[in-house]
């Protein structure tokens, strides 16, 4: 199955933990294609100066109907960012 990308913008973050120096984040987009059945893959973003920036997708949270996507990286709002989902559960909804 090729990989599934989509573009989209940071809305909103949380700080979800914080254990010593390592923290977990919680980003909100304007939309996803990350679900319960794709829970997992990358944000990628790119500064003006042409740095890219990773960001793997540990998860996701459905609060109040905002998807949250759990990430070890903090992405700031109004940040641009491609995202490419690589865990795709086969299940009978989407098969």
């Amino acid at each position: 199955m090729a990989a599934i990308t989509f573009a989209a913008t940071v809305t909103d973050i949380r700080l979800e933990s914080r254990v010593g120096t390592a923290a977990r984040w919680q980003v909100a987009l304007d939309h996803t294609r990350f679900s319960a059945t794709a829970p997992s893959g990358t944000l990628v973003a790119v500064a003006p100066s042409g740095a890219r920036l990773e960001v793997p997708v540990l998860g996701i949270l459905e609060e109040q109907g905002t998807v949250w996507h759990i990430v070890g990286k903090p992405l700031t709002d109004g940040t641009e960012v491609i995202g490419t989902l690589t865990d795709i559960l086969v299940t009978e909804r989407n098969a």
